[in-house]
């Protein structure tokens, strides 16, 4: 099968699986239910309303309640307005237009709002993503037709192994004392790279910075354009603001998905909205929507001649609109031809406002959490691409099973590190972790290439203690529970809470520091998770910790640091089950958290069925740094 094609078939199965999930997520909740998943506000208040272009009306949103319930809401998601008398009835379809903070702006399908909008209280539901699968499966379709282009496909072509990369003669680099050899040296490679070049930035070792200095090498020697990318908007937000702070005019299409006023600054809208033309627009637009005001007046079951008025009044309003339109379409097309580099998440780079534009070069950051077929978005529009990222890390969460699974799981920039090895260049000095616990990652998934810099390698909360911790639960009875679809382990999560109180008791004798050391609490499973919150909570001993302490999946932390880290690893059965403990990647994301202390507590009589845990134990026994649960008990 035609490698776009089985792509293609690929993304199907995941479309499905995911609005399968979808629906079961929605179909019969609550809106309480589905605030809590983050799929709906409830209640909102309309904050304001103006006309746009066509026959449309965007409004303002703001959630009154649960201020501190994330949400899923984004910019360019599909949502709908309904109301609570009839929720099933009563609901009007849109597209999100801006999203931040409790605020959101929602262009929806009508002139005006209807009447039940003026009744009882209101929600807004997200709807399936349609949007993002549909541009995939575009860039896919694209993808196959251009890779048979003599020069077009180049690209294309070498991405997917039918042609070889090219490297001009490596040239010297300024010098950068913030920079260290295997930094410099990916920033060389990258200058020389034609069509593809590769940063590995394992954990801790400064990927972005490294990156952020590449494309200041890139762009003073190219003197054009870069789209910078990434899978998520947080970080898509970290490079944007990293990137301005290098003094490069930075456009972030697209929404930030944090409230910030320097990244507030970087956006389109906030660009358009400083520009001197804007006071035209905004006359216009209060020109527009006094028309339409005046339209509304007349009702539709009116006679002929106040329809008529009605809609001459109509396009008079769309008329002034179409010049609302000129006038952007100048503003915008003025801020993105003065912007050095434009950013945005990877779906975002075919936004409406970018969509025609193409670049020299693409830089896909986070490569190794981004799926395929999105990869692919950004790629077409680029004559060389650069990705940074860790494949040894977690992939992108895949909801399909099956081979579907298993494929979509190997990312591109795992493909092309397989391919073409002269491409890639390994960072290998890290910043974050004490020697000993870097050391077992380093072996297992680094070659031993990793090496701790010096300000870090035997830092510790204080002197004697043990910067890794593997506490053996075996023999103590603390067995797991099936809680759903998901595990938990009373036991160890009590064992968990009790042994780091009396952690931050003895912090609290030998420290005098006056900033405390920042602590997590992680584990695979989402109910061990729930319990170790709750458990947490009513830990008096905790609380002024508050501030620098969080519990969470190893998922959700992934790109996190902190000085102390736990991990409850839940799983104790006579089967020897593990579940999806056997990725070990999601134990390099874990055990690699952690700047001056890792704990690590599970059964190892269950989790010696694989090698890894088993040398893991070896491992912590060479350095001193086993115990048995019992010592506590």
């Amino acid at each position: 099968m035609d490698y776009f094609q089985n792509l293609r078939e690929q993304l199907k199965a995941e479309k499905t699986a995911d609005q399968l999930n979808f629906q079961q997520q929605t179909a019969h909740a609550a809106p309480a239910l589905r605030r809590a998943s983050g799929l709906t506000w409830y209640p909102i208040a309309i904050r304001g309303t103006e006309p746009t272009r066509a026959e449309y009306i965007s409004v303002e949103l703001e959630r009154t309640t649960h201020l501190e319930l994330p949400h899923q809401f984004r910019f360019g998601a599909a949502a709908a307005l309904f109301s609570n008398h009839n929720p099933k009835e009563d609901r009007i379809n849109g597209i999100i237009t801006h999203a931040s903070g409790n605020k959101m702006r929602i262009t929806l399908h009508d002139e005006e709002l209807p009447d039940w909008s003026r009744n009882g209280k209101l929600g807004v539901d997200l709807l399936f993503d349609d949007n993002s699968y549909n541009e995939m499966e575009a860039a896919l379709k694209t993808a196959s037709t251009r890779k048979e282009q003599a020069k077009e496909g180049r690209l294309i072509r070498v991405l997917c192994g039918e042609q070889n990369p090219v490297f001009d003669p490596l040239q010297p680099t300024v010098p950068n004392a913030r920079l260290n050899p295997s930094q410099e040296q990916a920033i060389q490679h990258i200058l020389a790279a034609q069509d593809i070049a590769i940063i590995h930035g394992p954990p801790g070792t400064g990927k972005t910075t490294t990156l952020v200095a590449a494309i200041k090498a890139l762009q003073s020697r190219q003197k054009q354009q870069i789209l910078v990318c990434a899978p998520s908007n947080t970080a898509v937000d970290l490079l944007a603001e990293k990137l301005s702070q290098e003094g490069f005019n930075v456009l972030r299409v697209g929404n930030p998905a944090r409230v910030s006023e320097q990244l507030s600054t970087l956006t389109l809208e906030a660009k358009i909205a400083e520009h001197p033309a804007n006071k035209d627009i905004k006359k216009l637009k209060k020109q527009a929507a006094e028309f339409k005001n005046m339209a509304h007046k007349y009702k539709r079951n009116f006679g002929r001649a106040e329809r008529e008025q009605r809609k001459a009044l109509f396009d008079e309003a769309h008329r002034i609109l179409r010049e609302v339109e000129q006038t952007e379409q100048y503003i915008s097309n003025e801020v993105f031809d003065r912007a050095d580099i434009i950013v945005s998440t990877l779906v975002g780079a075919n936004h409406f406002s970018v969509r025609e534009r193409r670049y020299e070069t693409v830089v896909i950051d986070e490569a190794g959490q981004a799926l395929e077929p999105a990869c692919w978005i950004p790629i077409l529009k680029a004559k060389k691409l650069i990705m940074a990222g860790d494949h040894c890390q977690l992939p992108p969460t895949i909801k399909s099973e099956g081979p579907s699974k298993i494929a979509l799981s190997t990312t591109l920039l795992e493909k092309c590190i397989r391919l073409y090895p002269e491409s890639v260049t390994m960072l290998e000095t890290q910043y974050r972790m004490h020697e000993h616990i870097m050391s077992y990652s380093s072996k297992v998934f680094y070659k031993n290439a990793l090496r701790a810099h010096a300000s870090v390698a035997h830092h510790l909360l204080f002197a004697g203690d043990q910067a890794l911790l593997f506490i053996d639960t075996a023999g103590c009875g603390f067995e797991e529970k099936l809680e759903g679809s998901s595990s938990t382990n009373p036991e160890e999560a009590a064992f968990c809470i009790k042994h780091l109180v009396q952690l931050t008791e003895v912090l609290g004798q030998k420290t005098t520091d006056t900033a405390s050391p920042s602590i997590a609490v992680v584990s695979p499973y989402k109910q061990q998770v729930a319990l170790l919150k709750e458990l947490s909570d009513h830990a008096p001993e905790l609380r002024k910790w508050d501030s620098s302490f969080s519990v969470n999946t190893i998922d959700a932390f992934q790109g996190q640091e902190r000085d102390i880290v736990y991990i409850s690893l839940t799983r104790s059965n006579s089967d020897n089950s593990i579940g999806f403990l056997a990725d070990v990647r999601r134990m390099n994301v874990a055990m690699t958290r952690a700047r001056k202390k890792l704990v690590i507590i599970g059964d190892s009589a269950t989790l010696s069925v694989l090698p890894f845990y088993n040398d893991l134990i070896e491992y912590a026994q060479a350095i001193e740094g086993y115990a048995s649960a019992w010592e506590w008990m």
